[in-house]
């Protein structure tokens, strides 16, 4: 069995050739997608072509150039390739003894079972979590176009999350552990931010960082976060940093002075407290949320800092 649904047949000049794009961007964009080069190696088939060609119709159409196109392709390669891998990881323990189960043959493909019987629905359900996020980014777009010109760049708060400890952890526990733990500290934190409406950004294995629209709603995610994970005795403590300000949103993440301070300001907070900058706790409702100024400490890249910690009144 082939997951690629045929046998690879064609070479990339070939592949370039039949899709009507120059052999070198066709290498280029492979690379943007992860993909290794196969030099002159018979390694491509005739899926290969139809999706340059879509690439080759899409610049024809001269509304995105090839470093639009190019981006897009890299945003789509990080995220297939970190979800293939997921899928492959989480999948692997199981299919053995489900196959033997199922009365396969010691020596059948177990691989190839399972894929023959989910895969459609995996598919199904990657491409129905594409299209759902799709039409959350464009609401997400259209509000700031409400609010700002320039719809790269928003106010938000900023959210950094990370587990206390995690290297000399990583040292004391074993391998299945820290992968145990890993993956409960992101599900849950993904679980609180998506009930806060936040957005998760990108996660680290021992740090979340997540963006909400609303102060309130972050200083809640990350109240939730500190209540599912730190306050777990089978957990490790975490620390929170927020910041609020004008940030840059651009392929999928988030950059700007408050991405960089909440991830600074938990190199300062106390396990289990939320530490946030002056302009989110002004922006926090004073019945709601009691605030008290923290001495001066210098802060890497923003020089003497007056943090704030927070606590819901």
């Amino acid at each position: 069995m082939t997951f690629l649904g045929e046998e690879p047949q064609l070479t990339a000049a070939e592949v370039a050739d039949q899709a009507g794009i120059p052999l070198a961007q066709a290498r280029r964009l492979w690379r943007t997608l992860g993909f290794p080069e196969r030099g002159d190696a018979r390694a491509y088939t005739e899926a290969d072509v139809a999706a340059l060609r879509l690439v080759v119709d899409l610049l024809g159409e001269g509304i995105i150039d090839l470093d639009v196109a190019l981006n897009v392709a890299r945003g789509v390669g990080l995220s297939m390739a970190r979800l293939a891998d997921w899928e492959v990881g989480e999948l692997v323990h199981h299919v053995d003894e489900a196959f033997a189960e199922q009365g396969g043959a010691e020596d059948g493909d177990s691989t190839a079972w399972v894929m023959d019987r989910f895969g459609a629905r995996f598919e199904d359900l990657l491409v129905y979590a594409w299209r759902r996020h799709l039409a959350a980014a464009v609401d997400r777009m259209q509000s700031v176009r409400a609010i700002d010109a320039d719809p790269h760049t928003t106010d938000l708060s900023v959210g950094f999350a990370d587990i206390v400890g995690f290297t000399a952890l990583s040292n004391e526990v074993s391998r299945e552990r820290i992968g145990e733990l890993v993956e409960v500290f992101e599900s849950r934190c993904g679980d609180v931010i998506a009930r806060e409406q936040g957005r998760l950004i990108k996660s680290m294995g021992d740090a979340v960082l997540f963006v909400n629209d609303d102060p309130m709603a972050a200083f809640s995610t990350a109240e939730g976060i500190i209540n599912v994970i730190g306050r777990d005795p089978r957990m490790p403590d975490v620390r929170v940093g927020l910041a609020s300000g004008g940030v840059v949103l651009r392929l999928g993440d988030v950059f700007g002075p408050p991405v960089n301070l909440a991830a600074r300001l938990t190199q300062v907070a106390r396990r289990n407290r939320i530490i946030v900058d002056h302009a989110t706790a002004d922006l926090l409702p004073a019945d709601q949320i009691e605030s008290r100024p923290l001495p001066p400490r210098p802060v890497r890249g923003f020089g003497v800092v007056e943090p704030v910690a927070v606590r819901r009144a």
